[in-house]
């Protein structure tokens, strides 16, 4: 027969504890750091957003186009031009006569005919002053210029002028200043009667020399166009 087992040194063993309360729960965790390269990101999305921005409002400008010297479109072109110089060799300003305005964005041009002596049979001036707005004129003034004869190049006066005496017979101006053409040309009736014969106009107009006179007031012109 088995018997139980005594307990050595009189001692008992105590039962085993069982654990019926829950742990404390844990702290939280700090929270992590920003991640920097997403706002490095970010700017250089707004930057660059707004250097397009800008880049596109730049584009969005108008174009200034070409530097017009202060030259101005004028309404009546006789009234700035004073062809004093011209007046002492022909005679006494007798009569206007301006033609239509072209006032456009991209050209404005207009015309005066001035009569000197004798408002039928005197010799008359035509001034026409082109503003160019957009286009320049330079590399083709000369080649239309030479279109219509022999020309003497004239210095000091614009860019570029070129004068022809016409035979004798007149005299053409044509200066190049800038966006600005300016022509200027006399002319002298030669009126002839239904059987071919010469209208009697006087005394033939001398116009030996006239280019001198011519160039003074063309550069009065261009000093006043331009204030």
């Amino acid at each position: 027969m088995i018997s139980e087992p005594e307990l050595v040194g009189g001692t008992e063993f105590d039962a085993p504890e069982v654990l019926t309360e829950t742990p404390p729960p844990r702290p939280p965790r700090p929270p992590r750091p920003g991640r920097p390269w997403l706002w490095a990101v970010g700017g250089a999305v707004v930057a660059s957003a707004v250097w397009a921005g800008g880049l596109y409002a730049y584009g969005q400008r108008p174009d200034p186009g070409p530097d017009l010297g202060g030259y101005r479109p004028v309404e009546d072109l006789c009234k700035v031009a004073g062809l004093k110089a011209i007046g002492g060799a022909l005679g006494k300003r007798v009569q206007d006569g301006v033609s239509p305005v072209i006032d456009e964005p991209s050209i404005s041009e207009t015309s005066c005919n001035v009569t000197f002596g004798h408002v039928d049979t005197g010799p008359s001036v035509s001034v026409t002053y082109t503003l160019h707005k957009v286009t320049d004129p330079g590399p083709e003034f000369a080649t239309r210029a030479q279109q219509y004869g022999v020309l003497q190049k004239v210095d000091g006066v614009g860019e570029e002028a070129f004068f022809d005496d016409e035979s004798g017979q007149g005299g053409r101006l044509r200066i190049l200043d800038g966006q600005v053409e300016l022509d200027l040309q006399i002319y002298v009736p030669h009126d002839v009667e239904l059987n071919g014969k010469p209208v009697d106009t006087g005394p033939p107009v001398d116009l030996s020399g006239i280019d001198v006179p011519m160039t003074q007031d063309a550069l009065a012109l261009m000093k006043a166009l331009r204030t």
